[in-house]
């Protein structure tokens, strides 16, 4: 199957560019290289520098090369950047993805896979019982900031384009993803900003008290869910996760250890749509997609740190 892997130079992207390669596909990426490398780009992948915004551009890329199915990585993902720019937010992540969507419905791609959130879609999963915890599928979205409206707007306008014109497609909700070609700065997640500053032997900061949780998921096991997506026959959301909430000061604290660090991490104010606890119950997956996660907290943090270590090695 020849597959279009969008924002195939970035962190996840070039990871799943990477497992549809090895399962035998053929992979063609796009990728506007504001955030991606285009070293990150499989060997073997074909390569088109193009902005998901350049419907025209895109339009050339599926006449081209005669693109089957879709994986659609490519997105702005700062919560609180998109809150200060929601308008260039909705262009992208909106806008854009429709653009990928028609051209979709107009070539007949078999299968349309989407990069969403579980974190920034069902909002603030906070309760003192933890009644609302983990999250599944069937639970009420509640986004706190742009970026997860986003996500869960496109969400929406995939359904009605399978319900109006057949175009099948399963939106993975993505928890916190880790590992190695994470850029520490820009769009970064924690576990890629403390392990660069670990290394450097640089001051860290954690936002509110540290105690907020998320669901840690390494790279690999999430490429691995877009793979067997596209394969599958399956439609709809799906959670895509460990189900195992664990807090930012945990995270600061295995690095460290990892690492070597000593120095204590500054504690700053929380800022706005950052969500107390969101952990994701991905039962569905498992049943649907033959999906569960294969690698551990402490094996992925030891991976991501030594990645980041040979790369500072190297300067």
């Amino acid at each position: 199957m020849k597959i279009l892997v969008t924002g195939g130079a970035g962190f996840i992207g070039s990871h799943v560019a990477d497992a549809l390669v090895a399962a035998g596909h053929q992979v063609v990426v796009v990728d506007n290289l504001h955030t991606g490398h285009r070293e990150n780009v499989p060997d073997a992948a074909t390569f088109h520098q193009v902005d998901i915004r350049d419907r025209e551009a895109l339009a050339r890329v599926f006449e081209q090369e005669q693109i089957q199915a879709i994986s659609h990585q490519a997105a702005l993902a700062n919560v609180r950047a998109s809150m200060e720019d929601p308008i260039t937010y909705a262009e992208v992540n909106v806008i854009g993805s429709l653009h990928l969507l028609e051209l979709a419905k107009a070539h007949g791609c078999h299968k349309f896979v989407f990069a969403s959130t579980g974190g920034a879609v069902y909002g603030e999963g906070y309760s003192e019982d933890g009644s609302r915890l983990p999250f599944t599928e069937e639970s009420w979205p509640h986004p706190k900031d742009n970026y997860g409206a986003n996500k869960l707007s496109f969400e929406y306008h995939l359904d009605l384009y399978y319900q109006n014109f057949g175009q099948k497609y399963v939106a993975l909700r993505y928890p916190n993803v880790y590992g190695p070609r994470q850029d520490s700065r820009g769009e970064a997640g924690v576990v890629a900003i403390f392990t660069a500053a670990m290394l450097r032997g640089e001051p860290t900061k954690i936002t509110g008290d540290g105690k907020q949780t998320r669901d840690f998921t390494y790279v690999e096991d999430i490429a691995r869910a877009n793979l067997l997506a596209l394969e599958s026959d399956a439609v709809g959301i799906y959670n895509v996760g460990t189900g195992v909430p664990t807090d930012i000061n945990t995270i600061h604290r295995i690095l460290a250890q990892l690492t070597g660090y000593t120095l204590e991490p500054e504690y700053v104010p929380q800022p706005v749509g950052e969500v107390r606890a969101t952990y994701l119950d991905s039962s569905k997956a498992r049943r649907d997609l033959g999906w569960e996660p294969q690698v551990s907290l402490e094996e992925g943090l030891r991976r991501t740190v030594e990645w980041f270590r040979a790369q500072l090695a190297q300067g």
